[in-house]
């Protein structure tokens, strides 16, 4: 099954988990299977220190998986290597009906820009990445050539995702 993918762009404090969380509640109250990619630009940890699965990697193990009888998680310790791409990302992800990808504001995916007066920068990425489809903003936005939404309306916006996809409709 080959899935659609659709990116949450902006630059940092642009509302991108915000409503990333909201389109996931949207679209998955529609019936549709969505997972979730976020790009970090730090070190990040999922575990805690002194937990077991921190040991095991702490110890040297390149993957550790957690089960339970309600998740399990996979952690894969790069050791090195070279940050994985988007590509390879999505060819571990389980099947589903889409993928929202949250940051990786280069990557060549259909994608909405997120503006906010709050934000690191204000900056357009719209006018320099031909892959940026719309625009979420919590201001007014003059630009004649993209849908513009306000940042809250969450239910456009997973119109719009829906439609941009080719999602069949729920």
């Amino acid at each position: 099954m080959t899935q659609a993918v659709f990116g949450i762009s902006g630059w940092k404090n642009s509302g991108k988990t915000g409503l990333t969380v909201r389109l996931v509640s949207e679209l998955t109250a529609r019936g549709y299977r969505i997972s979730t990619i976020k790009h970090a630009h730090h070190d990040f940890d999922i575990d805690k220190p002194g937990a077991d699965s921190f040991r095991h990697r702490e110890a040297g193990a390149e993957e550790v998986t957690i089960v339970s009888g309600t998740r399990f998680a996979v952690m894969h310790e790069l050791r090195g290597a070279p940050e994985p791409t988007l590509a390879e990302i999505l060819q571990r992800i389980s099947p589903c009906d889409l993928v929202l990808v949250e940051g990786y504001k280069r990557e060549h995916i259909p994608k909405i820009e997120l503006r906010r007066l709050e934000s690191k920068s204000r900056e357009p990425l719209a006018p320099n990445d031909p892959h940026i489809v719309a625009i979420a903003a919590d201001h007014a936005v003059e630009d004649g050539s993209l849908p513009v939404f306000h940042l809250d309306d969450t239910k456009a916006i997973a119109d719009f995702i829906v439609e941009t996809t080719g999602l069949l409709k729920r």
